[in-house]
């Protein structure tokens, strides 16, 4: 956006909101501060500070008006009802990145509703990396279910119980996705890690670029204890509110991918990035505490023998 057309009173007030960390280089005191030094500052910090507008990323898919894009841009809704409910995706394709974005689901009793976050590709060896949220009757809590596909195949799903009721407040759901490794994270919080594994002949995303796509709908057939508890529709509508999405990824255009000759340099240290041992220590703590449903523990599942994957875990 040209200088020009910002108006005076809002560089005011962004340059105030920086100044905390602009202070920190200590160049010269900010009652005599030099606009021409501090200007390359000022710019990275207002980048950095400026929110996420959805109707740039994202277009409303279906559900009649049920999605919404609201707060110029800031904030997008998706609503069910027994009628229908909604869905959303990005503009952009996706070959690998770090994808955040904050989610406040479904309040009180949302049993029968899923709330759906994920990355996927087309066509029938489609590649996928899901967030899925399964409401449950007020008071009990939600379980986020979670899964891999690669080339068409999935039946990789590992569930939890979350730490923090999901429907109090925003939390930020993340997917770190490179050729190493894919790393969901809840708050800054691993909660799985699925690496690539092509070494033993388990098929890994890393071809096929993929949108992002988020859906609230209705799974009572299946979604609250295999289906007994029943959408109470009395309740409806039902709504899941979305803010602050980012995506530091590789957009992928026209057969090309944005970051073919910057992956591998230090503004995309994602490219490259692996668990540490306190990233481990969390993801264990996680694991140990809050997982309750884990395909590679499902021998009867897998009577001809565990997944390979599972050997590795």
């Amino acid at each position: 956006m040209p200088s020009s057309t910002i108006p005076i009173n809002h560089i005011n007030s962004l340059f105030y909101l920086c100044s905390a960390k602009l202070s920190k280089y200590k160049m010269i005191s900010f009652s005599s501060f030099k606009f021409t030094l501090l200007l390359p500052l000022m710019v990275g910090c207002l980048m950095a500070a400026s929110a996420s507008n959805f109707n740039n990323d994202f277009d409303i898919t279906w559900g009649d008006g049920r999605g919404k894009i609201g707060n110029n841009g800031e904030v997008l809704t998706l609503s069910l009802d027994k009628s229908s409910g909604s869905g959303f995706q990005s503009k952009n394709e996706y070959l690998f990145g770090k994808i955040d974005m904050q989610l406040k689901l479904v309040p009180g009793n949302s049993a029968g509703t899923v709330t759906a976050y994920y990355l996927s590709s087309k066509g029938s060896t489609w590649d996928e990396i899901d967030f899925e949220f399964l409401g449950n009757l007020s008071g009990d809590p939600y379980i986020l279910h979670t899964n891999v596909f690669s080339q068409g195949k999935g039946n990789r799903e590992q569930q939890f119980y979350l730490w923090f009721d999901p429907t109090a407040d925003f939390h930020t759901y993340s997917i770190l996705w490179n050729p190493q490794s894919i790393i969901f994270s809840v708050d800054g919080t691993p909660i799985r890690e699925f690496k690539n594994m092509e070494s033993i002949g388990v098929p890994f995303p890393k071809n096929q670029p993929m949108r992002i796509y988020s859906s609230l709908w209705n799974a009572d057939d299946w979604a609250t204890r295999g289906g007994l508890v029943k959408t109470d529709w009395t309740l409806a509508p039902f709504t899941a509110s979305y803010r602050n999405f980012n995506a530091d990824a590789c957009v992928w255009s026209n057969g090309a991918s944005s970051c073919k000759s910057t992956a591998t340099s230090t503004n995309s240290a994602w490219f490259s990035q692996e668990m540490d041992s306190a990233k481990q220590q969390r993801l264990q703590w996680v694991q140990k505490n809050y997982m309750i449903y884990n395909y590679c523990n499902d021998a009867n599942r897998f009577p001809q023998g565990l997944p390979p994957e599972c050997s590795m875990s």
